[in-house]
């Protein structure tokens, strides 16, 4: 995944973060050609499409990291794992857990969220079930499709892995 991503961009300030995608030198050649121009150009069609595809769901990640803000998406992946859990014992656990991280007033990774929500979702988690969190992750999935998701497509990183993507086609098809 690295590698593929890695080969679609190219290390530059506005998203110096992004370097953890960069391969060695010597992998470049063979791995990058395999996630196409449309794959990339299809991370712009919907939200959904973008975290359901696992580089679009890493570019994206990558570039939350680089605005400081990838608290939401970290928490919205924490709430999917939740949701999996069989265990009730785990699932306590979990819950615990990711409100300590994400939801609690000061928590290290706070998540924005109003104090009506905050309440409810506390209360939820006295008893938690898989569900306990879907208002909560339903509120931060809507902030990052309305308003991370839009800079993320008009981005410099998304902006040269299109451009990349496309490029790399184009010698491929000539």
């Amino acid at each position: 995944m690295k590698t593929r991503l890695g080969c679609l961009s190219k290390k530059s300030d506005s998203y110096s973060d992004f370097s953890e995608f960069l391969p060695p030198a010597h992998e470049t050649t063979a791995r990058c050609l395999k996630l196409s121009t449309d794959e990339v150009v299809r991370w712009s069609d919907s939200f959904d499409h973008l975290l359901s595809h696992k580089y679009g769901l890493a570019a994206f990640r990558t570039f939350l990291k680089s605005e400081f803000s990838d608290e939401n998406i970290e928490f919205w992946m924490a709430c999917e794992e939740y949701k999996k859990i069989k265990s009730s014992t785990k699932l306590v656990s979990k819950a615990n857990k990711i409100f300590k991280e994400f939801i609690e007033v000061q928590s290290p990774r706070e998540v924005n969220i109003d104090y009506r929500t905050r309440e409810k979702t506390k209360q939820s988690l006295a008893d938690p079930t898989p569900t306990s969190l879907n208002e909560v992750q339903g509120k931060i999935y809507s902030l990052m499709e309305k308003d991370s998701y839009p800079r993320f497509l008009r981005s410099k990183m998304y902006q040269d892995m299109v451009n990349r993507a496309h490029a790399q086609g184009q010698r491929r098809s000539v």
